[in-house]
């Protein structure tokens, strides 16, 4: 349990970081602010979070640096990669509408790949640290 509790407390902070890069912008890159844009603001938030949570799996299920020097198993890739994809499907599915999502500008598809390469990155050193201290 304390070792849960240390990565918990050193880990867990790092998404919500990445949360409040996402809600910087969604509300002052893409106007936001305008409660009738609160879907977009909604579905942004979504994707992110769901590209973000679906990532870390990969991050902390090795010691080693995911995707280069450990490879995850073939049914953990693909039920990744077919999350991921439905994610990005969705604000532009049949049922986009009844979940409150609507489609995401161009514009937020790189800005949506910085985070996550910056996400990973940053998760990936706390995570180093860690292990070379010895407080997980």
């Amino acid at each position: 349990m304390d070792e849960l509790k240390k990565f918990i407390l050193y880990i867990g902070p790092i998404s919500s970081i990445f949360d409040y890069t996402t809600y910087f912008i969604m509300l002052y890159v893409f106007h936001c602010w305008d409660p009738s844009r609160a879907s977009l603001f909604q579905t942004g938030w979504f994707v992110e979070s769901l590209m973000t949570q679906t990532l870390i799996i990969h991050i902390i299920r090795t010691n080693k640096i995911p995707f280069l020097q450990s490879r995850a198993s073939l049914p953990l890739v693909i039920t990744s990669s077919l999350i991921m994809c439905f994610g990005m499907y969705l604000p532009y599915s049949p049922f986009a509408a009844s979940l409150g999502f609507t489609g995401l500008p161009e514009l937020y598809w790189p800005l949506l790949l910085l985070t996550l390469l910056c996400y990973v990155s940053l998760t990936q050193l706390v995570k180093v640290v860690l292990l070379r201290r010895a407080w997980i």
